[in-house]
């Protein structure tokens, strides 16, 4: 087979497959019934979110804002714990001062 043959025999093929593609998306059969399919998956995922809900269990949209919660508190009280470590580190640079100025004794 020539290099001639094959790409013509591959240009039919691609046209073929082309038309058949065209043809299936064109069927109003099977446009309903992927309709249909995408409908009842959208109507079972509502279904699952109404049964998790009455059962009162968490889902995982429900996990991620906790875990976002977690992290922002975790980050806040980071900022806590530096702010205290500041102040007492002021405190004890200002008893240090104070412990100073009161060994020495005014007028000497």
């Amino acid at each position: 087979m020539t290099e001639g043959e094959d790409s013509g025999i591959k240009a039919r093929g691609e046209e073929a497959l082309s038309e058949l593609a065209q043809a299936i998306a064109e069927n109003p059969l099977v446009g309903g019934a992927l309709a249909r399919a995408l409908g009842a998956g959208e109507r079972a995922a509502v279904a699952q979110r109404q049964a998790i809900g009455a059962l009162s269990l968490a889902s995982s949209s429900d996990f991620e804002r906790l875990e976002l919660r977690l992290r922002s508190f975790a980050s806040r009280l980071e900022s806590i714990e530096d702010s205290i470590d500041s102040l007492r580190d002021d405190v004890a640079a200002l008893k240090a001062r104070d412990a100073g100025g009161a060994d020495q004794v005014p007028g000497a």
